[in-house]
């Protein structure tokens, strides 16, 4: 997985050591800059059971700051922030990979160190009753939420 460099130019910049589920580690630096949702766009996302990206759209690709070229073929967790709790990918893994959709509000991390809020819905693709892969469909999270969910996230990563 890509370790990214600092910003040069984005003034607060914090590094942190991401220790992902697959045992993969990384650094990134985060500058606590919000990237508004676009309004009246879908981000769209498709992965294979590990959590590859395979397919991700024009939304998906303006959101993160990366290129098209840098997303496919990456883990999905390449935009995970380090104020995700790992308890909510547990949750997320559990029930996708049981068969079932899941939604939630997750905070995602952008090339440049800043991220930006969604509401997931990831539902398993399953093929002849396997599920080979996960479609992730993002929408405008409400703001009331996101300031909800952050301070419940704030709150499972002090214990």
């Amino acid at each position: 997985m890509l370790d990214m460099p600092p910003p040069t130019d984005a003034g607060d910049v914090t590094g942190h050591r991401l220790d992902h589920a697959d045992g993969s580690r990384r650094q990134v630096f985060i500058t606590h800059i919000e990237t508004p949702y676009p309004q009246g766009r879908l981000i769209v996302s498709r992965t294979d059971t590990r959590g590859i990206i395979t397919h991700c759209n024009q939304s998906f690709v303006d959101m993160s700051g990366y290129t098209r070229d840098e997303l496919i073929g990456q883990p999905h967790c390449l935009l995970r922030h380090p104020d995700m709790p790992s308890a909510v990918f547990r949750e997320l893994w559990e029930t996708v990979q049981g068969g079932r959709q899941w939604h939630g509000y997750v905070k995602n991390l952008r090339k440049d160190g800043g991220h930006y809020w969604v509401f997931a819905t990831i539902v398993p693709n399953i093929r002849d009753g396997r599920i080979v892969g996960y479609t992730s469909v993002r929408r405008q999270p409400s703001r009331e939420k996101v300031a909800q969910a952050e301070a419940n996230y704030r709150e499972w990563n002090r214990s």
